[in-house]
C-alpha cells in the first residue's frame, strides 16, 4: 500500500467493505476518544455496488448533506457519496482521514446482505452522548446484542460487517468502538478477509 493517498486516489480505488477512519479535534471527538481510549473518534465504510459512485456508510449526529437512500437531509445512519463525506467531514468538522482496504472476495451474497442492512438502519437515530456511553460500556459485559433503536458509528460498521460474514458475531456490535478499527487493534474477520493497514488521505484544500 501507498504511504498516503489524494483523496482523488482513494476514491477511486474505494471497494465494498474498506474502512474509513477519522480524527477530529472537537470537545466531542476528544471525548468519544478519552472514553474508548482509541486514537480515532468516527469510523464508516465504503459501499460501492455496481455503477453507483462509492458510497459512505456511516452513523452521526450531524445532517449536513442528503441521504442518498431516502433523498432526504437526516441525523443518524446515513448513506452518502464517499467524497462530499470526506471532504465534509474535513473542511466542516476538522477531521483527518485514513482509509483501511478489506482484502478477500466479496461475492453477491455478502452484498446482497449488505443492502438489507442498509434497508434495515438508514435513518435509525444516533444515541445521546450519555446513551452512547452506556450502551459501548454494556457491550463490554454482555455477549447478546441490545436492541439497536439508536446506533453508533462503530456499532454500525461492526452489524453491517456482520450482516455480511465478514465479521465473527461473538460479540455484540456495540462492543465495538472506533478504535477497534485501527490497525493497532487487530480486528479478527472472518477468513479469508482482512483489513490492510491505514493509509492516510490528503487533506483535500
Amino acid at each position: 500500500m501507498p504511504d498516503s493517498l489524494t483523496l482523488d486516489e482513494a476514491v477511486a480505488t474505494a471497494t465494498t467493505g474498506d474502512v474509513w477512519l477519522f480524527r477530529g479535534r472537537s470537545w466531542a471527538d476528544v471525548a468519544i476518544r478519552t472514553l474508548t481510549n482509541s486514537p480515532v473518534n468516527h469510523v464508516g465504510m465504503v459501499v460501492a455496488l455496481d455503477d453507483l459512485p462509492p458510497l459512505l456508510w456511516h452513523a452521526e449526529l450531524g445532517r449536513s448533506l442528503p441521504d442518498v437512500w431516502t433523498g432526504r437531509l437526516q441525523r443518524g445512519v446515513q448513506l452518502h457519496r464517499l467524497r462530499d463525506a470526506v471532504t465534509t467531514w474535513e473542511k466542516r468538522y476538522g477531521q483527518r482521514a485514513w482509509t483501511r482496504q478489506l482484502e478477500g472476495p466479496l461475492e453477491r451474497r455478502h452484498e446482497d446482505r449488505l443492502v438489507e442492512t442498509i434497508e434495515r438502519y438508514d435513518g435509525r437515530a444516533f444515541p445521546t452522548t450519555l446513551g452512547l456511553a452506556g450502551r459501548w460500556a454494556r457491550g463490554r459485559y454482555r455477549r447478546r446484542e441490545s436492541s439497536l433503536e439508536s446506533i453508533y458509528c462503530a456499532e454500525l460498521v461492526a452489524a453491517t460487517f456482520q450482516a455480511m460474514g465478514v465479521l465473527p458475531a461473538e460479540r455484540p456490535a456495540s462492543w465495538y468502538d472506533p478504535g477497534r478499527f485501527w490497525s493497532g487493534d487487530h480486528v479478527a474477520l472472518v477468513p479469508p478477509f482482512r483489513l490492510a493497514a491505514e493509509v492516510p488521505v490528503h487533506s483535500v484544500f
